[in-house]
This record gives structure tokens, sequence and C-alpha cells, in this order.
């Protein structure tokens, strides 16, 4: 089992900045990805920015170049979004999931992010 705690979420105007973080207890496989997902009001949850231990990155179109996810080692990940817009809000979910065949998501409770002016 593992447990994920999210911190970082708050409301922002248009063009600031926000800085999402996620740490990983319980059972933390060495190879692992970790990364952020959001969901929108109404929407369907999607992938925003992942990274594997190995430094594998993935990013939603959407979030290229505004948004980079980091880590300091196998049990943090990181997301630094700047030039925030309107559409980003939603809650944004921290995601860990080991790397071998059949490995089980875990999931964060969710933290808000609003940008509005």
């Amino acid at each position: 089992q593992v447990q994920l705690a999210e911190s970082g979420g708050g409301l922002v105007q248009p063009g600031e900045s926000l800085r999402l973080s996620c740490a990983a207890t319980g059972f933390i496989t060495d190879a692992n990805v970790m990364g952020w997902y959001r969901q929108a009001p109404g929407g369907q949850r999607e992938m925003v920015a992942t990274m594997t231990t190995r430094g594998r990155t993935n990013y939603v179109d959407s979030v290229q170049g505004r948004f980079t996810v980091s880590r300091e080692d196998k049990k943090t990940v990181n997301l630094q979004m700047s030039n925030l817009k309107p559409e980003d809000t939603a809650v944004y979910y921290c995601n860990f999931r080991p790397l071998y065949a059949g490995a089980v998501n875990s999931w964060g409770q969710g933290t808000q992010v609003t940008v509005s002016s």
C-alpha cells in the first residue's frame, strides 16, 4: 500500500505561478512513475505530467512550456506551474505506480487549483 500526501494548491490570478508537491509513504518500489492528473468540474480526469525514476517525462500538450515536473527521489514529485490560465482550474491528484506489469495505481486525495481574476 502506498499513501500520497499533496500540498500547494490555492487560488491565483491568470499569469501567476504555483508549485504542487507530493510525498509517498509505504511500500515504494525503486522503479516507479509519479505524476499529476487533474479533473475539472464536469470533466474527465486527465494526465498532466509524469516522471519516472529514470527521469523520463511526459506532459499533456496544453501545459508544455508552462509546467515542469521534477523529483528529488523515488518518493516525491513536484509540479511547478507557471503562466497559469483559467482553463488550468481543476482538482489536481498525485499518482504513484510501480513500473512492473500489473501494478496498481495509488492516488492522493486531491488539491484544488483555481485560476481566476
